[in-house]
């Protein structure tokens, strides 16, 4: 019972947060898709776990650049990973404009998020879970923008180079919020981490605002598969 709590909380700020971050999407995606990378998003976590478990080691190390190192790796494992799980939409005949980028990006990354959550409220129960999902919640479909914005910038015939922009800035910022996160506690780590969030946030406004002039400059997508059904009578 303690338990449920904290799991209650943590599924339905996941959902609240998609259905805040899907709402925005002048254009909505289809259900099943956005199901479905959520869904791959839930499996990133455990492909990151695993590859996470094999970096016990380095918390034992008497280095003081391994704590660094660690907290790097991490970040690049689970990006990465979020990253791969959005990344299966972009086949997928929906995706016709720049925003789906974010909307994906962004469905991935709670999945991840809920993934997480869960597990570290099996494993630590409340309060901490309740805290912990209270903030990484945001903070994942936060540090997943940067790839939003690159996946979207697909549709404006940006090369590679632009998507790996994208990762590695989602990298560094998840890398510098667990780096604040690590820090000594009180006011200043609640001044540094509201700092961190609040970029964030307004990276991802911006990022916002230029898919919806996109959107709003070109109307609807063009439905592909509907048209070609239409010429085909």
């Amino acid at each position: 019972m303690p338990l449920l709590v904290p799991l209650l909380i943590t599924v339905t700020l996941t959902f609240a947060w998609l259905w805040f971050f899907v709402r925005r999407d002048r254009h909505p995606e289809p259900l099943w898709l956005l199901a479905r990378t959520f869904a791959w998003g839930a499996f990133a976590w455990l492909v990151a776990a695993a590859f996470e478990a094999s970096l016990g080691r380095v918390l034992h190390s008497p280095l003081p650049l391994m704590f660094l190192l660690l907290a790097l790796l991490t970040a690049v494992i689970e990006e990465g990973s979020k990253f791969l799980a959005a990344a299966t939409a972009v086949t997928e005949v929906s995706f016709d404009e720049p925003m789906d980028g974010l909307v994906y990006t962004v469905t991935a990354a709670l999945g991840f998020a809920l993934m997480e959550n869960v597990t570290y409220t099996l494993g630590f129960g409340t309060p901490a879970a309740t805290w912990h999902a209270l903030f990484t919640t945001l903070a994942h479909a936060l540090f997943s923008a940067p790839q939003g914005y690159a996946l979207g910038g697909l549709h404006w015939a940006r090369g590679r180079w632009w998507v790996v922009q994208g990762v590695l800035l989602s990298i560094v910022l998840h890398f510098v919020f667990n780096g604040i996160l690590s820090g000594a506690e009180g006011l200043p780590l609640l001044l540094a981490l509201g700092t961190v969030v609040a970029l964030m946030i307004v990276l991802a406004g911006r990022y916002y605002l230029a898919f919806e002039a996109h959107a709003r400059q070109h109307g609807p997508p063009v439905n592909y598969t509907l048209l070609k059904e239409q010429r085909s009578r």
